[in-house]
């Protein structure tokens, strides 16, 4: 034999026979870790304090920290610090450089608040709203009165005040007690700018007499022949003031269809850094797009018949009365359809792409909520670096995610936990629910919602931000909060180090909404699926696909424009689809129809739901475009064969049927069937198989075989929680893996193409009925306040706030409960422990052998049989809320709300108080501690 065939020989045997590895653990890294908005209230931070900060968020896990400037905490005025000013950058310096130190990453959010805007901001470059008036002339009439419009006056607050528009100055940033008055917005009493007067007579004569007005407001002009309408469009100032902004950052939000405006907004942090080391800083921030999160929309720019005309080819102004008309028309949806994507347009590019492109010309990149636009979300998503997302929704955070994919960006974060549950009774459980929701939509870089810079010597419950979950040493949770933390971490970085593997883009039927009429005014905002696409195919088919675990990505126009073929599957040249699926949508741009025929000629496969679309969007240039739409309609001849039509064209194909399943199949897709067991999943590729991160999202424990859509040799299980991890049950024929998940639990599966040898993972079966731990519990109190309860022995587990004395009712903080037994039986592999319920969180140990940190809804740990002795001594470490502490500062009259701005809202109506702060008045204790019995169950490893 020769030496060549003797390598292949060897090299095929090992093949056969496996190799044999050691799994591990990606290693965690700064950006694996999750990461936290840190709320600086007041800006009055000082160096000391910052430190100390930043060394407890990094003893607790968090990898690093977007800084938002916000609205104050009253009695701390004299530390304020304004936005932006050289003390401001002084403490930003500070924080870098204390970030480096620790190994803690510094994003900046680029506003003192949200949205965009400032003190800075002049009226020019200010959000605008657009008015009119409709006046009526007949044949040889002048019109009698002024061509004006009269911007009456009006104010919001977050909090009523009693102060009107005329007690302030203008513009609105000079005013020096905006931090106590709060405002949300505000409008003057002025005479707005007219933009254009046009006519419009009943014979179809249009005339634009906009220079024919006097600055009087006088028209110099007679009407002629017919009857006439007379449109006069004017410029207000919207009004909208920047959202919980903090000293200096309070002002005019910015237009938001304007370069000019976010150009000049910008200017203000440059001149601010000029001449300091920002280096380290990784990212700017955008949060979501809340302009209209107020009285009338934010409709207008200056430039807009301008920049109308030069995007659709027609001018607005000779359509005026179709674009305000309330009567449902063809022609009228049409130019409103053309009036929202002139906007749609504008927020991209001279506003988010504008941002973009200046912080990376800094060089730094931009993360981004789009979420709440009048734009195509996953247009403005596909311009940043980091997609950002809000929400427990997955068919609205798959959008974030699906802009990444499709655009091949590695991170997508979350905006994560903000109101799980009523102010100080979110734990880590609910958290760590809603985590899992946002891996399973795709995200992989979470930030939390948010961490509250705190003086080190601040009394409970320290500075705290009007979100219901409070990421703070105060808080209980925040001993047991390193293990959520973990978590995270081991589960992004397998999250991080993969590819999207999806097989279906569906398309964003973007085109409908924008033609559809609504009362709320001209914009429509798209914050999501739901509410704006109710009602609508696209979101039944969404939802569809979720419920029976089809994997899909969204695409919107201009991303199917940069979409190719390779091997009949669709490319951005990384990431590959098997077929594009349209929904049963009513119209569709002819750019984006013919793109998918010349996809389908080269080999793709498209996919329609019940009908194709009959007609293109919009006016300009209609005729010509409705033409070449009716032709390429042509071109797909469709046969039909047991409920499902085919097209052949090309190398691909078009499909078409009314059953979602029926014509996923005949595209040869197929969902993963786990979810008919309760098991949820995301599915990625790895460097050498698959990876699928599999969520329990049932109340109960699972435990039997999955069948995977991915054909492999061998696999592997991660436990992100216990850190366990080993070669998988598995059977290579039928593609089934062997999985054992509690309630809420998941699990890491990765695929390998080739044989592994490795360590087993470890599947346990009980070999006995639970043994209750009876007998006496000493229970100790070691952290918390308002005093630490005296210890205290009992046979009776329940809340520790049935004990006698108001101490254990008022009590927040760590308990540790202790308890010795003797084994009723044994086994020589080990025992479940069951702590039953837990309020809130627990770590165990056993003989002095720590076994795990303990989140929920499940409780129960394995112990080792190596562990146990005859007599052993179980201890558990409980966490509860921070509930009872500020339920009994509250009863002693001590105020805890004390900042400007909402000063903590309800997200319960029931638990708001008469002066409309969030209160706890009519709560009770709240359960705390082990809450029932303990079992130990005796298992042996399956095999």
């Amino acid at each position: 034999m020769t030496i060549s065939r003797l390598f292949v020989a060897i090299f095929l045997f090992f093949s056969f026979v496996g190799n044999s590895q050691t799994l591990k653990w990606k290693p965690i890294t700064q950006q694996t870790k999750p990461w936290s908005r840190w709320w600086w209230e007041g800006n009055a931070v000082n160096p000391k304090d910052l430190t100390f900060n930043m060394e407890n968020y990094q003893k607790v896990g968090l990898g690093g920290l977007e800084i938002t400037p916000i609205y104050g905490v009253k009695g701390a005025e004299s530390q304020f610090v304004d936005f932006l000013s050289p003390k401001w950058v002084s403490l930003f310096k500070h924080t870098l450089n204390e970030g480096t130190r620790l190994g803690l990453g510094i994003d900046l959010a680029n506003a003192s608040g949200w949205p965009f805007g400032g003190r800075w901001v002049e009226p020019e470059d200010a959000c605008r709203y657009v008015a009119h008036k409709v006046y009526n002339l007949k044949e040889g009439e002048k019109l009698a009165e002024a061509i004006t419009f009269q911007q009456q006056a009006m104010i919001r607050f977050v909090l009523p005040k009693n102060v009107e528009p005329k007690d302030l100055k203008q513009p609105i940033g000079k005013n020096d007690n905006l931090q106590e008055l709060a405002i949300d917005q505000v409008k003057f009493d002025k005479i707005l700018p007219l933009e254009t007067l046009m006519a419009y007579s009943d014979t179809g004569e249009k005339v634009n007499l906009t220079d024919k007005v006097g600055s009087d407001g006088q028209l110099n002009w007679t009407a002629t022949r017919g009857n006439w309408s007379l449109y006069a469009i004017f410029s207000g100032w919207h009004g909208k003031m920047v959202e919980r902004a903090g000293p200096g950052g309070e002002g005019d939000v910015i237009d938001h269809f304007s370069d000019k405006a976010i150009n000049n907004y910008l200017k203000e942090f440059d001149k601010a850094f000029a001449g300091t080391d920002v280096s380290s800083m990784r990212a700017f921030f955008n949060d979501s797009y809340e302009v209209d999160d107020a009285k009338g929309q934010s409709d207008w720019t200056p430039e807009l018949f301008n920049e109308f005309q030069k995007r659709r080819g027609y001018d607005l102004r000779n359509y005026l009365p179709n674009l305000f008309s309330k009567e449902k028309t063809e022609l009228n949806s049409r130019v409103l359809c053309d009036y929202r994507t002139t906007i749609s347009d504008l927020i991209l590019e001279k506003y988010t792409s504008a941002w973009a492109k200046w912080g990376h010309s800094r060089g730094k990149i931009v993360r981004n909520q789009a979420h709440g636009s009048p734009g195509n979300t996953l247009d403005l998503y596909s311009m940043v670096d980091i997609p950002e997302i809000e929400g427990t929704d997955l068919l609205r955070i798959k959008f974030a995610s699906s802009a990444s994919n499709v655009m091949n960006k590695k991170l997508t974060s979350s905006e994560s936990a903000t109101w799980d549950n009523e102010h100080f009774l979110s734990n880590l459980g609910d958290v760590k629910k809603d985590l899992d929701l946002f891996f399973l939509g795709g995200v992989n870089h979470v930030f939390y919602h948010g961490t509250n810079y705190s003086p080190q010597n601040e009394p409970f419950p320290g500075w705290l931000f009007y979100a219901a979950t409070h990421f703070t040493p105060h808080n209980p949770f925040w001993k047991h909060f390193g293990a959520l933390n973990q978590y995270v971490a081991r589960t992004q970085t397998f999250l991080q180090d993969t590819k999207p593997d999806n097989d279906i883009l569906l398309y964003f039927p973007i085109y409908d909404r924008f033609a559809e009429q609504t009362p709320k005014g001209l914009l429509q905002h798209f914050d999501g699926v739901t509410p704006e696409f109710n009602n609508t195919d696209f979101k039944t088919v969404a939802q569809n696909m979720i419920d029976k675990s089809y994997s899909f990505d969204y695409v919107s126009d201009r991303q199917i424009a940069n979409l190719n073929v390779k091997n009949q599957s669709i490319t951005n040249g990384a990431t590959a689809w098997k077929t594009i699926l349209l929904s049963e949508n009513e119209t569709l741009p002819l750019e984006t129809f013919e793109k998918l025929v010349q996809l389908a000629k080269e080999g793709a496969t498209i996919v329609i739901h019940n009908k194709l679309p009959q007609d293109v969007p919009g006016l300009g240039n209609l005729e010509e475009r409705q033409a070449k739409f009716k032709a390429l309609i042509a071109q797909l001849n469709f046969t039909k064969n047991a409920g499902v039509s085919q097209a052949n064209i090309g190398k691909g194909r078009f499909i078409l049927g009314e059953n979602l399943g029926e014509i996923l199949a005949a595209a040869k897709v197929q969902r993963e069937t786990m979810i008919d067991k309760g098991l949820s999943n995301i599915r990625k590729i790895n460097a050498n198989g698959k990876t699928y991160f599999i969520n329990n999202t049932t109340s109960k424990s699972f435990d039997g075989w999955v069948k995977i859509e991915t054909p492999f040799q061998s696999v592997a299980l991660y436990n992100p929680m216990t850190e366990k991890l080993g070669l998988a049950k598995y059977n290579a024929k039928t593609n089934e893996v062997y999985v054992q998940l509690m309630a809420g639990e998941s699990i890491i599966l990765e695929t390998h193409n080739d044989v592994v040898k490795a360590e087993k993972y470890p599947y346990f079966k009980s070999i006995a009925k639970a043994q209750e731990l009876t007998g006496n519990w000493k229970v100790t109190f070691t952290e918390g306040g308002e005093v630490l309860p005296k210890a205290i022995e009992t046979k009776s587990l329940n809340s520790w706030t049935n004990f006698e004395g108001e101490d254990y009712k008022n009590f927040s903080g760590i308990a540790t409960y202790s308890h010795d037994f003797k084994l009723a039986n044994a086994s020589k592999s080990g025992y479940w422990l069951d702590l039953g319920k837990i309020a809130e969180s627990a770590k165990v140990s056993v003989n002095g052998k720590a076994l795990g940190t303990l989140l929920g809804p499940s409780y129960q740990v394995f112990i080792p049989a190596n562990v146990l002795k005859s007599q052993n001594t179980l201890t558990v470490e409980v966490a509860n809320s921070m509930a009872n502490r500020v339920i009994a500062l509250e009863k002693k009259g001590v105020i805890w709300q004390k900042f400007y701005n909402i000063n903590v809202s309800a997200r319960l109506k029931e638990n708001l108080g008469k002066d409309g702060y969030f209160t706890t008045k009519n709560w009770t204790p709240k359960d705390s501690g082990i809450l029932g019995k303990v079992t130990l169950t005796a298992v042996e490893v399956l095999k």
